[in-house]
């Protein structure tokens, strides 16, 4: 009796999934059936469209290759027109100019040296030029020419238009060129005066292959430069025996400025796009396989078919796997990560079933419990990293000033200053008694500004043409900044401002607070900086210290932002004083903000010292 019950559970089970199965798959088939449907009338079109387009993008593509040829070539007649009006060029044409055997030497080597540094600019589209002079019958050119000066060739030549050759012979192996010779007479074309400066620039047969070949690689055609009458210009791995069967179907034609038509050649259809390139007079030709390129649009129809038979197969087959192996589980994990996400890390999963997910989720709460238990001992370490840091940078500022001071007191007692001597060491010993107060990192403002007086009152022993001006407001006097921020920029400003100039002296330190932050401004009146080399400095600051780097200024740079944030930096510009001006900027602590914005008082001054 219980079995019979067992086995009746058991089909009614069997039932119910078949009859949900068969639901699924009525359900899949509804919605291949107008997906086939569509796609076989959206393919019909798109054969029809690819074509159109086919013949526009090819059209489109000629025409860029054809503006791109025309730039070059105007590029090359502009730079022509310029050259010609280049003072050493007209030199090189003028009168009595060479009496100096040097100096005719010279123009020369700078006329070619121009000629060559304006060809190799446009390596990839190399022209050859020369310069021809009516007046010294001479000529220069940025290749070897061992041509004379030949004052039949130029009135030949002498069209104003581009030609392809120059009525001379090419040598063996050579091809033609195209020329372009310009002057700047005005009068009757085609003729010279005898006294022109008369320029010439050849585009080599190779150029032409070089953008064919480049055009070539990006598409499937096989184009070529065409002109009935000359020899065809081919790309470098064109076939030769299509290209013939075109190119006697082109002689045939009349071609307009543009041309596009499908032409049977052989035993296959092709498509044939011709654009004229006004500034030639040639054409550029491409032949394209057409029958090739829309053969894979019907292999690919028929593949659709057969792809979408299989994963209607497919697709039954895993929907239900899917849904109930995959999809609950990814749903558990999803909501358990978002959980976390908000910060909740007691949630945990419970698992009840025994495939790959089970170990996701015990891995899950395992995570969960570990990142609870470390988070507090990671915040805990950062804060201990961050004081040690800046404790390390903070030292490293020492030396350097240790070393200027004493080299100071050596120079002061060779030279029997004793007043600066004693003046230093005293300011050394208040500085060491200031810096060796370790237990805190951080000082008022105030106390960096008396230093910093200190500081500039013994340069100014030193060096008498030093004045100096500190104008900061009260407010920004309460302010705790790190220990020594301040020194190593002013003594930057004294050694590489003041003392790389006899006419400057003058050193201003001003202060302001706005937006939230604090800004003091050291400016000298020294040379300065160029801005390329103040954007070198500027970016070497927000990069981690390197070898050929001085670390004064980046070890400031970086207490101040372990202490006040990303946001806090040093900035270096030009000075309103002409020289070299320092930014440090910081943002006041929230804590702070509200209490400094309810002081007012007047800003201390110290004034000029002379």
């Amino acid at each position: 009796m219980e079995l019979s019950r067992g086995i009746a559970f058991i089909k009614r089970k069997v039932r119910s999934r078949y009859s949900l199965f068969a639901k699924m798959n009525f359900l899949i088939l509804i919605l291949f059936i107008p997906i086939i449907i569509m796609f076989t009338y959206s393919n019909r079109i798109a054969l029809n469209v690819i074509s159109n387009e086919l013949q526009v993008s090819n059209t489109k593509q000629l025409s860029f290759l054809s503006s791109q040829i025309g730039d070059r070539i105007n590029q090359t007649m502009d730079f022509m027109i310029t050259f010609s009006r280049d003072p050493n060029v007209q030199k090189f044409n003028g009168l009595n100019i060479w009496d100096d055997r040097y100096d005719r030497m010279q123009t020369r080597y700078v006329i070619q040296e121009k000629m060559v540094l304006q060809s190799g600019v446009t390596n990839i589209w190399p022209v050859k030029y020369t310069v021809y002079s009516q007046q010294n019958k001479e000529i220069i050119s940025n290749y070897n020419n061992s041509a004379l000066y030949n004052e039949d060739y130029l009135k030949r030549n002498m069209t104003g238009k581009w030609t392809y050759g120059d009525g001379e012979t090419e040598p063996p192996g050579e091809s033609k060129s195209f020329y372009w010779f310009y002057t700047e007479s005005f009068g009757q074309k085609g003729m010279l005066r005898g006294s022109n400066l008369v320029l010439e620039a050849s585009i080599g047969h190779g150029n032409i292959q070089n953008m064919l070949d480049t055009y070539k690689a990006g598409g499937q055609g096989d184009p070529f430069f065409y002109h009935k009458g000359d020899t065809p210009i081919l790309n470098r791995s064109a076939s030769k025996h299509l290209s013939n069967e075109l190119i006697h179907y082109l002689d045939k034609q009349s071609l307009e400025d543009t041309m596009q038509q499908v032409v049977r050649l052989g035993n296959e259809n092709y498509l044939v796009s011709a654009v004229k390139s006004p500034q030639l007079d040639w054409y550029l030709v491409d032949i394209v396989p057409f029958d090739q390129i829309m053969g894979p649009i019907s292999f690919s129809r028929n593949l659709f078919y057969l792809s979408m038979v299989l994963l209607f197969v497919f697709g039954i087959s895993a929907s239900v796997l899917l849904y109930r192996n995959v999809q609950r589980p990814i749903r558990k994990l999803i909501r358990g990560l978002q959980s976390v996400q908000r910060g909740d890390y007691s949630v945990r999963i419970n698992s009840n079933v025994n495939n790959e997910f089970s170990f996701l989720f015990y891995r899950f709460n395992d995570m969960s419990r570990q990142i609870q238990d470390l988070i507090e001992n990671v915040l805990n370490e950062k804060l201990r990293a961050r004081e040690a840091t800046l404790k390390q940078l903070q030292a490293q500022i020492n030396p350097h000033f240790l070393y200027n001071c004493l080299g100071y007191i050596i120079n002061m007692a060779q030279m029997k200053d004793e007043e600066a001597v004693v003046s230093m060491a005293h300011n050394l010993s208040s500085y060491y008694r200031y810096t060796t107060r370790m237990e805190r990192e951080t000082a008022s403002l105030n106390e960096e500004i008396r230093l910093i007086i200190n500081y500039l009152d013994i340069q100014k022993l030193r060096n008498g043409r030093i004045n100096y001006h500190i104008d900061i407001p009260e407010e920004m006097l309460s302010q705790h900044v790190p220990r020594l921020m301040l020194q190593p920029i002013v003594e930057n400003a004294v050694i590489h401002g003041v003392g790389k100039s006899y006419s400057s002296g003058e050193i201003r330190i001003s202060g302001e607070v706005s937006d939230g932050c604090c800004r003091i401004y050291i400016d000298d009146d020294g040379p300065g900086m160029n801005p390329e080399l103040q954007e070198v400095l500027n970016r070497k600051m927000r990069v981690p210290l390197q070898e050929e780097m001085g670390c004064g200024l980046w070890n400031t740079n970086q207490r101040i932002i372990h202490l006040f944030g990303d946001n806090s930096s040093l900035y270096f510009t030009k000075s309103l004083l002409g020289g070299f001006r320092t930014e440090i900027i910081w943002e006041i602590p929230a804590k702070e903000e509200h209490h400094h914005s309810t002081l007012q008082g007047d800003e201390l001054h110290a004034d000029d010292h002379s």
